[in-house]
C-alpha cells in the first residue's frame, strides 16, 4: 500500500469513528481525574502501559506532542496533569474534539492542535520535551514509519524522549489463534468472507510489530531505547465474559505479570511500551 492510499484510508476511517466522540463523557474524567487513573492504569491495558512507571511526573510542565491523538482524551489529561500538549491527527475531526475541551475545561495550558500530516507539519528542531503515540505507530507502513522517525528524532531537544504504546506481536502462532478467535467487530479469519470484507476496511496495514523490530527503529535514531512487554497474562481476559469479575481478573493479571520470566513475558505479551531516549546528532 502506498503512503497516499494508506494515509487516505486512515483519515476516511477516523473521521468516521471520532464523529461519535462523547466529549462530556472526556470532561467528566478531566473533572474525576484522579479516581478515572487510579482505575485505568491499572486495569485498561493502554492506560497501564502508556502511564508505566513514573509517566503521570514526568510529564509535568513538559512540551509533549501526541501523535495519532485520535479522540483526544489522552491529549486531555496529559494537559490536566499541567503538560503544555500538542497534538496531531489526520482526522480534523480531532481539532473540533480540542476546540470544544479548550472550551470547556480550564486547562493550565490549552491544548494547541496540528492538523493533518504530519510529515508535512512546520515544526521546529529542538523544540519539544516528548513524542509520544497511544496505539499510533502500527496504522504505519515501514516506510511512513521511518520518515516520521526521522523527523521525531529532529524536533525533539537533546534529551528528548519518545514513548509509544503499541500492539505487540512476539509469537507468530499467539497471532495466527488472535486472528481466528472472533471478537466484536472483527470475524474469525476463518470466516474466509467475512473476513475479506472485513480486512478490506481494516485501516491497518500489514507489518512487523514485534519487539524486535521497534528495538532496531529505535537505535537507528535513539541512544537508548527499553521495550518493556505488557499484557502476557491479561490477553486472556478476551475469552471472559465482559463483567466485574474481568477487570478484577485484568489488575490481577497486570501484578501477576511481574513474576514472569522476562522471555515470557516477552513472548506471550499483548502490547509493549516502547521507550526512545536521546536522539543522535
Amino acid at each position: 500500500m502506498s503512503h497516499v492510499d494508506n494515509t487516505t484510508k486512515n483519515e476516511q476511517h477516523y473521521d468516521k469513528v471520532y464523529a461519535n466522540v462523547n466529549v462530556d463523557g472526556i470532561l467528566k474524567r478531566l473533572h474525576n481525574l484522579d479516581a478515572f487513573l487510579a482505575d485505568a492504569t491499572k486495569t485498561d491495558t493502554s492506560w497501564v502501559g502508556m502511564y508505566h512507571g513514573n509517566f503521570r511526573e514526568e510529564i509535568k510542565g513538559k512540551k509533549v506532542l501526541e501523535l495519532g491523538c485520535g479522540d483526544c482524551t489522552n491529549a486531555a489529561v496529559m494537559a490536566a496533569l499541567g503538560a503544555q500538549v500538542y497534538a496531531n491527527d489526520i482526522s480534523q475531526v480531532s481539532g473540533t474534539i480540542i476546540d470544544k475541551l479548550n472550551d470547556n475545561f480550564d486547562f493550565e495550558t490549552p491544548i494547541q492542535f496540528i492538523e493533518g500530516n504530519f510529515l508535512k507539519a512546520q515544526i521546529e528542531a529542538n523544540s519539544f520535551d516528548m513524542v509520544i503515540g497511544k496505539a499510533f505507530v502500527h496504522h504505519l507502513t515501514h516506510e511512513q514509519e521511518l520518515e516520521f522517525m526521522n523527523v521525531i528524532s529532529k524536533i525533539l531537544k537533546a534529551e528528548g524522549s519518545v514513548r509509544f504504546f503499541e500492539p505487540a506481536i512476539n509469537s507468530k502462532l499467539l497471532d495466527e489463534l488472535r486472528w481466528m478467535t472472533p471478537v466484536p467487530g472483527r470475524p474469525s479469519k476463518l470466516q474466509r468472507k467475512k473476513f475479506k470484507a472485513w480486512e478490506a476496511l481494516d485501516p491497518h496495514p500489514h507489518r512487523d510489530n514485534s519487539s524486535r523490530h521497534y528495538r532496531n527503529l529505535g537505535l537507528k535514531f535513539f541512544n537508548e531505547v527499553e521495550i518493556i512487554p505488557i499484557g502476557s497474562i491479561e490477553r486472556f481476559h478476551r475469552l471472559m465474559p465482559r463483567n466485574k469479575f474481568n477487570r478484577k481478573f485484568r489488575r490481577f493479571a497486570f501484578k501477576a505479570e511481574g513474576l514472569l520470566p522476562p522471555f515470557l513475558n516477552s513472548y506471550f505479551s499483548r502490547s509493549h511500551v516502547i521507550d526512545y531516549r536521546k536522539p543522535k546528532a
